[in-house]
């Protein structure tokens, strides 16, 4: 199923070149939401690296947050010097090359500037969409830092 999707297959192809091993797994159920992807593959929440596309101008900014938590949008144009605003599913689309439900941390058809949510860090596992809302792939923090070359950044909305 994986290698008739183009989405599917930049994401395999952005893990090889990055020296990250393929752990893509589908989950045909879907993994849509951080809820589900958590049900999906048996983890807590918190360990799902959900991908939210902004807007700043021209640019996606993709921002890779704990499924746990929800993100602040003043905190992020702050953390790249930018302002934001929310992006619709036709954007990222286009910008990004996934679909909303779908979008991963690395295969953009654009480099997107890119902010990792500190509270990841403090896991040993993660999974992230690997474009489409049926794909992820396992990695740690530290690998999602690496092969991306985010920040790691405060997003989290305070409660």
């Amino acid at each position: 199923m994986s290698a008739s999707l183009p989405s599917v297959e930049r994401v395999r192809a952005a893990l090889a070149a990055a020296g990250h091993p393929d752990t893509i797994e589908v989950f045909p159920d879907g993994t849509r939401s951080a809820a589900d992807a958590a049900a999906a593959v048996g983890c807590d929440v918190a360990q799902i690296a959900k991908s939210i596309v902004f807007r700043a101008g021209t640019r996606a900014v993709l921002v890779i947050a704990s499924g746990a938590n929800r993100v602040d949008m003043a905190k992020i144009a702050v953390a790249i010097g930018l302002p934001v605003r929310r992006a619709d599913g036709v954007w990222v689309r286009d910008t990004t090359g996934f679909a909303i439900g779908g979008v991963s941390p690395v295969g953009h058809l654009a480099p997107p500037i890119l902010l990792l949510d500190q509270d990841l860090l403090a896991l040993d596992q993660v999974w992230a969409a690997a474009g489409s809302p049926m794909h992820v792939f396992r990695s740690t923090p530290a690998e999602l830092l690496r092969i991306t070359g985010a920040a790691s950044a405060d997003v989290k909305e305070e409660a």
